[in-house]
């Protein structure tokens, strides 16, 4: 009988690359005390049960930036799906062009604006790395 290691657990995250008027994608930083601080990422969160991707970024957003963005406004452009050693992440990115209201950090994070080209230059975890090719063949 053959012994296996324990499935990690799995959870799905919901990200969005915001985009302004310049062609440029909003990264947040991870802040301190959480798991990958000091990685960018694009901005987003898990989902909770029984809630859709889109719901999941609506609330995400309005919580962590302070700005209000309807449904119909979120375009899915891609996935991909990562195993951290204690963790398996499914990562849904979105793109979004409009949205109500002045992004600010209100979880304690850091945010820049940041050309596609550039991205290289702000350290990701590995699972947001996944998702920067489909975005750059967008933008």
């Amino acid at each position: 009988m053959a012994v296996t290691a324990a499935e990690p657990a799995s959870i799905t995250v919901v990200c969005v690359a915001l985009i302004d008027g310049d062609g440029r994608v909003l990264l947040a930083e991870r802040p301190a005390g959480k798991t990958m601080a000091g990685l960018w990422e694009f901005p987003g969160g898990k989902l909770r049960a029984g809630e859709t991707p889109e719901a999941a970024l609506v609330r995400e957003l309005r919580e962590e930036l302070g700005i209000d963005v309807a449904e119909a406004c979120l375009s899915p452009l891609t996935f991909v799906s990562h195993r951290y050693p204690a963790l398996h992440v499914v990562l849904l990115l979105y793109v979004c062009r409009r949205w109500k209201g002045l992004v600010t950090a209100r979880e304690g994070q850091k945010l820049t604006w940041v050309r596609p080209q550039r991205f290289d230059q702000y350290p990701m975890p590995p699972a947001d790395k996944g998702l920067v090719a489909a975005l750059r063949e967008l933008l």
